[in-house]
């Protein structure tokens, strides 16, 4: 598997939003902290464990 790039974004409630570019992942939080614990979860929910990368935010 490639990389898989995000565009985070601050919504106007003041969530975090992050859409990956290429795939059909989206996920949203209230911090970026927990931004980047949902952007973990959403990858490894997305692809099968054999076409898993490591997972660099």
């Amino acid at each position: 598997m490639n990389e898989v790039f995000f565009l985070v974004e601050e919504a106007l409630e003041g969530d975090y939003i992050a859409k990956a570019i290429g795939e059909s992942i989206f996920t949203e939080a209230e911090t970026m902290d927990e931004l980047k614990i949902n952007i973990r979860k959403a990858v490894h929910c997305h692809f099968d464990d054999d076409k898993l990368t490591r997972v660099k935010i």
